[in-house]
């Protein structure tokens, strides 16, 4: 609400040697040179010539500034990140990015994993062809996502308005949905979308008091809401569960032949719910685990915890698994699989709903079963949740 190390072997240039002359001294000391020549060739020979080590998987996970996934700058900074990379023989490494960025970013396949919502890893990777699964559920969104206004404007008001959002994210499906919730469906078409960044949303509005419609996250909810006179008009608690977050992976990196993008997501697994517990289980850990998680956004622990009671937590894989394997999550990806062909985010030539598909761990599947390229896979927190990681 968020560059990638290929695994190969570097080469060595062979060095030529040649023997010097013997020396014009004597044969015995020209002999010594001989010799001498002779054997650091032989010696660069054999280093040269021995087998390379092999380098050890690596991954890049991008991230972005959002209270469900500031965890995972804490996850690296404390080390428990490369604890569970070194348990499987692997190395990873999370980036931040813009949120729009990170994206583009996976969408290249330039980082192998990406935080994104449900919305996002329906209408970015998996519209462009990119075969994606999420494999961790994170939290949803239950209050951290809202539509505010300054004077006084309410749904009656916005038609014909501005509005301030990142395009073709849960910004632009929240916003809909609070049109519609509020009996502003007409008006929707009136609407001036202004595509504008995460990183440059909060001040661009705070600044221009001729903007008055912004919808954005938090923290920068938060941060636009202490302008005087800014209101809140409709948050993502009016719709529970629509909003995820997730960690996705792209298939191909899961399905590795050397087994290393498996290892991967167990690690991941392993560290998340490690993190999960220190964050949420009280004393000095915990107390350590807020702080870095707030200083990613610059955020004060206060300002975080405050972002932390909108944010609904799966903290525990038990939780993630009972929440992945029930109806609800399937109800929720029809409304949010509709809005995204409605608007036409599942690509071009996309004729149908059911042209981008979407399968859930009981096999069952949203739209045609050989256009599969969004999958949740309950797998890893399964295993965590029986301590098989």
């Amino acid at each position: 609400m968020h560059s990638f190390q290929k695994t190969g072997g570097s080469h060595r240039q062979a060095k030529t040697c040649t023997s010097a002359s013997p020396a014009v001294s004597g044969y015995r000391s020209g002999y010594r040179s001989v010799l001498v020549a002779a054997a650091v060739c032989l010696i660069v020979a054999l280093s040269t010539s021995a087998p390379l080590e092999a380098e050890v998987p690596s991954f890049t996970v991008g991230w972005s500034a959002y209270a469900g996934w500031n965890p995972y700058f804490y996850m690296q900074k404390s080390g428990i990140l490369k604890k569970w990379a070194d348990k499987y023989g692997i190395a990873i490494k999370v980036q931040r990015f813009d949120y729009a960025a990170s994206l583009d970013s996976f969408v290249a396949k330039n980082i192998d994993a990406c935080t994104m919502t449900n919305m996002e890893a329906l209408d970015m990777p998996a519209a462009s062809g990119v075969d994606t699964t999420a494999i961790l559920m994170g939290d949803y969104s239950n209050g951290n996502d809202a539509v505010l206004t300054r004077n006084g404007i309410g749904f009656d008001k916005i038609g014909g308005k501005k509005v301030m959002l990142v395009q073709k994210t849960v910004s632009e499906y929240l916003l809909e949905r609070a049109m519609v919730l509020n009996g502003q469906q007409s008006k929707l078409s009136s609407l001036r979308l202004i595509n504008t960044s995460d990183s440059d949303i909060a001040p661009a509005f705070m600044n221009n008091a001729a903007n008055e419609v912004v919808v954005t996250w938090k923290p920068l909810v938060s941060q636009i809401l202490g302008d005087q006179g800014v209101h809140s008009i409709f948050d993502s608690s009016k719709i529970p569960g629509e909003i995820l977050d997730l960690l996705v992976v792209q298939t191909s990196v899961l399905n590795r032949p050397d087994g290393s993008g498996e290892k991967f997501a167990k690690a991941m697994a392993g560290a998340w719910y490690e993190t999960m517990q220190r964050l949420t289980s009280g004393g000095p850990q915990q107390a350590e685990a807020l702080k870095i998680s707030a200083g990613a956004s610059g955020d004060t622990v206060d300002s975080y915890r405050e972002q932390l009671k909108t944010t609904a937590l799966f903290s525990t894989p038990q939780a993630a698994v009972e929440f992945t394997t029930s109806p609800t999550l399937k109800q929720k990806m029809e409304l949010v699989r509709q809005f995204c062909f409605t608007h036409g985010l599942l690509g071009k030539g996309i004729k149908s709903v059911d042209d981008v598909a979407i399968t859930y761990p009981d096999s069952s599947v949203q739209g045609r079963k050989d256009r599969v390229r969004l999958r949740f896979d309950v797998k890893y927190m399964q295993a965590a949740m029986q301590g098989k990681l």
